[in-house]
């Protein structure tokens, strides 16, 4: 992990190449792309707004219950705007990947430098996961659910496609790879047996109550929680680890070998990213909406019709798709709004984030008690509560929303950027 400075790019000029890549001019920065990373990391950080909290004190209020419901993670089926940040997340780190290596063949790096980079992030990426999975906890605590962890096993994957398919004739790789590991994820999920009729489901964490709410009957059955082949195999793999329990279930159904369908999120994103630089300065509309839309509708069609069900805490391959669309609709808005109609004064503030995005996901895991505790012995235990109890929670996370942007606008003013 290194902090480094950046400075604008330059465009260069012929280069030779190696590897049998076509030598491109490096392209500045897309800064539609930065503003959607700067908004998806902005809803990450604003956790600490805690409208679900708020909600329940006005249990009246449609307002705060609709915000509510917008910054917590759906039970099982469906999608709220919360559901939408880790996909949109992996959804970039596709998408800026052939900016990434034109830009690094254009310096004169070979493949298996690009490659030995790329599983150096990888590495990191796992690591950074399960430490800050193991803050609260007496020894290291090895899962590898997290956003980070998802991302840095498939990265390496999705790197090497990524370089290859940019070879001429070779862009339909992404697409066939796509399919390929959708449809073998979802044979490996749909041969593995659905639990017995009198399977004791809190055996798995699964009360009776949320078990008659939220699971499948059916073929879908075979995605229900916790009885499921991913979380047959971290029952396996997760032990060989040491822990301080053995591993049963995760209490939310968040398994290991989402990484997989999360790779396919990132496959879409690199299938975007190309069409972004192949088409410059036009901007891909068609292709953008045509993808977006077709993925909400096929992913409904596969959950709805019991093919597969869209689950994003099991990551499903019908969520990959389904929320697949919402990023590739996220970006056309974007590119519309900053590229196509030129208004780009008001990503200010999320660019400071968007361009930091590692900096800004360590600061909210690893400030928010300090400031929180900060912001308590020099303002007083009962300072936010000037407008009532019940907005306490809010207010308090609105300053500590902004002490976090302040510190990321301090690092952008000197230029300086976390990067793995």
């Amino acid at each position: 992990m290194t902090m480094v400075s950046r400075t604008t790019p330059v465009k260069q000029s012929t280069l030779t190449v190696p590897e049998r890549v076509p030598v491109e001019p490096v392209a500045a920065r897309n800064i539609s792309v930065d503003a959607y990373r700067g908004l998806v990391m902005l809803l990450m950080m604003a956790e600490v707004l805690q409208f679900s909290r708020v909600a329940e004190l006005y249990p009246t209020s449609l307002f705060w219950k609709m915000l509510g419901f917008n910054q917590t993670h759906v039970e099982w089926f469906g999608c709220s705007l919360h559901d939408t940040i880790q996909p949109g997340f992996s959804f970039l780190v596709g998408v800026a990947l052939p900016y990434s290596i034109a830009s690094r063949i254009a310096n004169g790096a070979r493949f298996k430098e690009l490659f030995f980079h790329a599983m150096w992030r990888s590495l990191v990426l796992v690591a950074l996961g399960v430490f800050l999975r193991s803050m609260d906890h007496s020894m290291t605590y090895f899962t590898f659910e997290d956003t980070l962890s998802q991302i840095g096993f498939g990265y390496p994957f999705l790197f090497v496609l990524g370089f290859r398919s940019s070879e001429a004739g070779r862009a339909k790789w992404a697409w066939a790879a796509l399919c390929l590991i959708l449809v073998g994820y979802w044979l490996a999920w749909a041969a593995y047996p659905v639990a017995p009729t009198n399977f004791d489901w809190q055996s798995v964490g699964v009360p009776a109550t949320w078990n008659a709410q939220h699971n499948f009957t059916g073929f879908a059955a075979h995605w229900n929680k916790n009885y499921n082949c991913g979380n047959r195999f971290d029952q396996w793999f997760l032990n060989l680890f040491p822990r301080e329990h053995p591993f049963v279930y995760n209490s939310g159904g968040y398994l290991t070998l989402s990484f997989i369908p999360t790779l396919g999120t990132m496959i879409l994103g690199l299938i975007a990213g190309r069409w972004l630089r192949e088409s410059r300065p036009k901007i891909p509309m068609k292709k953008l909406l045509i993808a977006g839309v077709s993925g909400i509708a096929l992913g409904l069609a596969l959950h709805y019709s019991h093919i597969c069900p869209v689950v994003k805490r099991i990551w499903t391959p019908s969520w990959t798709i389904f929320s697949g669309g919402i990023c590739f609709l996220f970006l056309a808005a974007f590119s519309w709004v900053i590229d196509a109609k030129g208004f780009k004064k008001w990503t200010f503030p999320l660019l400071v984030i968007g361009m930091n995005s590692i900096a800004a996901y360590c600061i909210a895991h690893f400030t928010e008690g300090f400031l929180e505790s900060t912001l308590r012995i020099h303002l007083g235990a009962n300072f936010f509560q000037f407008v009532g109890v019940g907005l306490e929670p809010f207010f308090q996370g609105a300053a500590i929303l902004l002490c976090y942007w302040l510190v990321l606008f301090w690092m952008y003013r000197r230029k300086l950027f976390l990067k793995i």
